[in-house]
């Protein structure tokens, strides 16, 4: 079953990306990310091999103190061995992209506005110290459980250039802005693989766009993993596709704002 049922929301906050510009340098139809959450040591290690053999860079979005001895997983999916950041340098020196998931995967909804500001601001302030060439400016928040607000999210993009939370799985192309926000959905807790091959089957049967969708673990690892044999078989049959890209979150937003004539 799906994480959450979502609701497509609006609301203004300038900036925010939406629709197609002449300015976007997205030159395929379809731009898909899978964007890999919670940091499990080893499915990450596992997830940047696969991706690599298809000479593909992996979105990689780990909890900040995931594996500090105070972080309490919070719930019997997540109770598996984490990364550091030793790990997440290692990975990013090799191409990967390593992206906030939160400081300890706590639902910021569920707390008083000012304390979960300060644990967005913690979690922001470790990635600065300790993962290597760390740029808010480029970086993507990724909301535990994709649960947020717009309260949440315009403090969150005061600090960073994305934030990534529950919403359609189909976004617009980004057009030029300073801002993100990107919506997604997961699925779980069973496998995910006929799920992930099912998504991706319906977005290459549209138009385009850039389709998002959040996974997890490998194989018997976390909340609603795919397997090995899947991501590599998916990752095999879109390298094959022409009009498709595989690209990190902060790829394609990185890629607009450098052609911005803007900036």
């Amino acid at each position: 079953m799906y994480r959450r049922a979502f609701i497509q929301k609006t609301f203004i906050l300038g900036g925010l990306a939406s629709g197609l510009s002449s300015f976007t340098p997205i030159k395929k139809s379809h731009i898909i990310t899978l964007s890999f959450d919670d940091g499990f040591k080893k499915s990450f290690y596992r997830i940047a091999e696969i991706f690599e053999q298809f000479n593909l860079r992996a979105c990689l979005n780990v909890i900040a103190s995931g594996h500090l001895s105070s972080y309490k997983p919070p719930t019997h999916y997540m109770e598996l061995e984490t990364g550091n950041f030793d790990d997440w340098n290692l990975l990013k020196k090799r191409g990967h992209e390593i992206m906030p998931h939160s400081w300890d995967h706590s639902d910021l909804t569920h707390m008083p506005l000012e304390k979960a500001k300060e644990d967005i601001t913690r979690c922001l302030d470790y990635f600065a110290e300790h993962l290597e060439g760390y740029d808010a400016a480029k970086a993507v928040y990724n909301f535990a459980y994709n649960a947020s607000n717009p309260e949440l999210e315009q403090y969150v993009l005061g600090k960073v250039v994305a934030v990534r939370s529950g919403g359609p799985t189909i976004n617009p192309y980004p057009r030029t802005t300073s801002k993100f926000r990107l919506g997604c959905q997961s699925f779980g807790p069973e496998n995910a693989d006929p799920w992930l091959k099912q998504q991706i089957s319906r977005f290459l049967a549209g138009s385009g766009g850039w389709l998002i969708l959040n996974l997890h673990g490998l194989d018997e690892e976390g909340w609603g993993p795919v397997s090995s044999a899947c991501l590599k078989d998916t990752l095999s049959q879109l390298s094959d596709l022409k009009h498709v890209e595989v690209l990190p979150a902060g790829e394609v937003i990185a890629r607009v704002l450098k052609n911005d004539p803007t900036k």
